[in-house]
């Protein structure tokens, strides 16, 4: 049996890792730019009716997503988790029921169907990416490659955003700008390529327990049986996971962040629409100019961090700060009226997509890291639980943004389906498209300063894990590891890897294999 350190992450592997975020990052890129416009303009919903399909479903899964982290976490145990792997089995499962994503485009079904395949494809996504967002924390431990793995796959997502902007505009020229048959036909081409995408990681990855060592240390976790004490442990795991200062600072971060795309992506439709009254084509060019861009900005911030060795906080600082530029224009021609040339715009959106692709790299490239820093608190390995926290907490301020997008633009009287909309919601348009966008942005903003994880705590952190796997005592630890686990973990030294508040005491476990 080969150690962990002896496979390595190439290209080609990253390439097959990452191509499962065309799925991530590009059906829902279709769905935060068409989805809302289509239910109101094709298929006879109210906007509240739609914000409610969308709050509704991401609710629901965000209660069954963290089930799936516990459950991948612990599907091992089972005979198909042993032969086809904890995580990994869930990527072939779900591979031919992408077509389901088709479904969603069907036009004059009801709210009823529109909410039952909206709640499938959420149900998917997390059977899906749950699992799959693991894999980078379990292929490698170095920092270089996960920072690969988490590039590619952000350069992946970008293109999928670039493909679900884009591909619709490209259809739009052979079936006509307002037929709703564009977007039918754009979810079924999707389907597809996801179906196809899920696959092919699924040949491409491996787990951790197909490369360690049979005596690796592990802490054996007894536990009993029966649904009630399942539950009992997941939420236990949950909360337990927030107990990590690190992982609290880059839920906010990421969560706020993100956010702010996903209400600035909703609105932005209506605002071109509405506020500079052109049609849906527009969109089209401009977040594909965008999207295009978000590919050379990730290869950029990737550079960023792995050769110039920018630490992560100051670079989403970097990409924040273009993002208040670009928010700033867009409310600066609404307010003057200015005739912008085609050339300029081209410009701005080039560089919200390559600010933008830095604001989605970054914190999910230091979210394979923070398993790392976990384990020297509990001496575990859980990457699937903080998989299921980050869907958990991100889906369900995702579902609230946009139950309150629906809400404002109905007290502001938007009228759906008009080609002409009142004052009123015109201003409801800009407050949420750049006032919210740029108040969740600055959360996250500052809140960078707090966070240290850098390239040599994580190895300082690496390498204390390692001392104290091959037994090496407490007291030895050096001053500087010391520190830079309190600044991650939230915990004096002696507190951790078993430690007690009441001193240093060794925690008896038992290891596989051993008393």
């Amino acid at each position: 049996m080969t150690k962990p350190t002896e496979r390595r992450v190439g290209y080609g592997i990253a390439i097959g890792y990452g191509v499962t975020d065309l799925f991530g990052g590009g059906a829902f890129a279709i769905i935060g730019t068409w989805l809302l416009f289509f239910y109101t303009t094709y298929c006879g919903l109210s906007v509240l009716e739609a914000g409610s399909i969308f709050a509704i479903a991401r609710v629901i899964d965000a209660l069954l997503s963290p089930v799936m982290g516990y459950i991948t976490d612990n599907f091992g145990n089972t005979w198909l988790g042993r032969k086809f792997g904890r995580r990994r089995f869930f990527l072939l499962l779900s591979s031919p029921l992408m077509f389901l994503y088709a479904l969603l485009w069907l036009t004059d079904m009801g709210y009823w169907y529109y909410l039952g395949t909206y709640l499938s494809i959420e149900l998917l996504s997390a059977m899906v990416l749950v699992p799959w967002e693991t894999l980078a924390a379990e292929m490698t431990n170095r920092y270089e490659e996960r920072s690969r793995l988490s590039g590619v796959r952000m350069i992946c997502s970008q293109l999928g955003g670039f493909l679900a902007v884009s591909v619709p505009g490209v259809i739009m020229q052979f079936t006509g700008k307002d037929n709703p048959f564009t977007y039918t036909l754009t979810g079924l081409l999707f389907s597809a390529i996801f179906c196809i995408a899920v696959f092919i990681t699924w040949r491409c990855t491996w787990e951790a327990k197909d490369v360690q060592e049979e005596n690796t240390f592990q802490p054996e976790i007894q536990r009993r049986g029966g649904l009630l004490n399942h539950l009992k442990y997941l939420v236990l795991d949950l909360l337990s996971s927030f107990r990590i200062r690190a992982f609290r600072l880059h839920i906010i971060i990421y969560i706020f962040s993100f956010t702010a795309m996903d209400v600035f992506g909703s609105v932005f439709t209506y605002y071109v629409v509405y506020c500079l009254s052109q049609d849906a084509a527009a969109v089209s060019g401009w977040l594909s100019i965008a999207a295009f861009a978000s590919v050379p900005g990730t290869w950029c911030f990737m550079q960023l961090l792995n050769r110039f060795n920018v630490t992560p906080s100051a670079a989403l600082r970097l990409s924040y700060g273009c993002i208040f530029f670009v928010l700033a224009f867009l409310f600066y021609i609404y307010l003057t009226e200015t005739a912008v040339s085609n050339l300029l715009f081209s410009a701005i959106f080039i560089l919200l997509g390559a600010a933008r692709s830095g604001l989605y790299y970054i914190p999910w490239n230091i979210y394979s890291f923070i398993p790392d820093i976990d384990e020297m608190v509990t001496q575990q390995r859980r990457e699937g639980i903080f998989a299921g926290v980050m869907v958990l907490t991100r889906k369900s301020t995702v579902a609230l943004a946009i139950l309150i997008i629906g809400l404002v633009l109905e007290e502001a009287g938007f009228v759906k389906g008009s080609g002409v909309q009142p004052e009123s919601a015109l201003q409801a348009i800009i407050g949420l498209m750049i006032f919210a966008t740029a108040g969740l942005l600055a959360v996250s903003f500052f809140t960078t300063y707090r966070f240290k994880l850098t390239r040599d705590t994580h190895k300082l952190l690496l390498k204390e894990i390692a001392r104290r796997k091959l037994g090496g005592d407490y007291r030895d630890c050096e001053p500087a590891a010391r520190e830079v686990i309190k600044q991650l973990t939230g915990y004096a030294y002696d507190e951790v890897w078993g430690g007690t508040r009441a001193g240093h005491r060794q925690q008896t476990v038992r290891v596989s294999g051993m008393e």
